[in-house]
């Protein structure tokens, strides 16, 4: 992420005049200029975690796969069984090249019999809409770019089912995690889905015609006021990933990685029907084993722990960081990192190299930090 250049041509959600009304810095992020906090990054990261945050999500790719096929379709192109989630469901899955490396991941809601919605991450959209294309050939199913179309609200955390309820003709209670139905919020149609990157209960509000979400945003906001509900950007909903445990494509996932190693095999299902992009490679990984795999990293220690930085047992490398940050809820700088699958932790000593000097950390499974507990 960084400032973004006066003289580019960065592209804006429907949202950004609010953002610049509210003081958000604003960051280059994926070619889009998004806020990066308002309050503050521990304000808001805790807010979250108490109460409620609001993030502005419309950068996000939004492509529908529509058709007769477009089950077929699905599963042929990514690793999940998508024929096999029902209408009003969603499935967190990913699209792989042939070698089985991760392209990007994705939450797949199936609108109807035909209809899909795949939301894919800004930085990889073009990448999903291309291999998305290229593999509908031969299968009576259109792929269709609705970016556009869309933007894209979230309202995360223990207080997000009481701020949205008074705002929207859907019973909360009633839509399951991984559960999206179109309904009215604010008085604007919406698909209303259960989801979220956080590691809270939330919702997140696909609003099409995109040009409403002012008004959304502003209704979430007062709702809100009264719960503390706190305005959100990226390195709020970054440093909430962490804890708990959500890749980031670029730092947990990336085109030389597999959903095995990244502790993420459960969504690759070998045992659906029929071929798929990347079938052989990934089944000879399930049956050889990851060679390095996605582990969550506690310091004993201040120093924070970043992305990049050398993970040692007994004084010899084992991995590297992929993602680290000092832990508002935990209270401590935490990390996710790839180590070597034979390394054994509890053998030893482990540290993290930050700049020469080798910092002690615990090695635990992750999430590192899990609702409710």
């Amino acid at each position: 992420m960084t400032a973004p250049d006066q003289g580019s041509a960065l592209r804006t959600t429907p949202l950004h005049a609010v953002h610049e009304q509210a003081g958000a810095a604003l960051v280059d992020f994926a070619g889009w200029e998004m806020p990066l906090r308002y309050s503050g990054e521990r304000a808001e990261h805790t807010a979250v975690r108490e109460t409620a945050g609001l993030f502005d999500l419309s950068h996000m790719g939004e492509i529908h796969i529509t058709g007769p096929q477009a089950a077929d379709m699905l599963d042929y192109a990514l690793v999940g069984h998508l024929s096999k989630v029902t209408p009003g469901r969603a499935r967190y899955t990913m699209i792989t090249a042939a070698d089985g490396g991760v392209l990007d991941d994705l939450i797949v809601y199936r609108l109807a019999d035909d209809e899909y919605l795949v939301v894919a991450n800004a930085a990889n959209a073009e990448t999903v809409l291309a291999a998305l294309s290229e593999r509908a050939a031969g299968f009576e199913a259109l792929v269709e770019d609705r970016s556009p179309d869309y933007a894209l609200i979230a309202v995360q955390g223990p207080a997000a089912a009481d701020i949205l309820a008074p705002l929207t003709d859907a019973d909360l209670s009633t839509i399951k995690y991984f559960a999206g139905y179109s309904h009215q919020v604010a008085g604007h149609p919406a698909l209303l889905a259960r989801t979220g990157y956080t590691g809270e209960d939330g919702f997140e509000i696909f609003l099409t015609p995109g040009d409403g979400a002012p008004a959304v945003w502003d209704a979430l906001l007062r709702a809100g006021e009264p719960h503390g509900l706190l305005p959100a950007g990226l390195s709020a909903r970054d440093t909430l990933r962490l804890e708990a445990g959500m890749p980031l494509y670029g730092n947990e996932l990336d085109a030389r990685t597999t959903p095995f190693e990244a502790n993420l095999g459960r969504v690759v299902k070998l045992d659906k029907p029929g071929d798929f992009v990347g079938r052989d490679a990934l089944q000879s990984v399930a049956d050889s084993g990851p060679r390095r795999r996605l582990v969550g990293l506690v310091a004993r220690g201040r120093r924070p722990l970043r992305k990049d930085n050398t993970v040692l047992l007994d004084g010899e490398p084992v991995g590297v960081v992929t993602s680290g940050a000092p832990s508002p809820t935990l209270g401590k700088p935490v990390a996710m990192a790839y180590i070597d699958s034979a390394a054994d932790p509890s053998s030893g000593e482990a540290a993290v190299d930050v700049r020469g000097r080798a910092e002690a950390v615990d090695v635990v499974d992750l999430p590192l930090y899990r609702r409710g507990r």
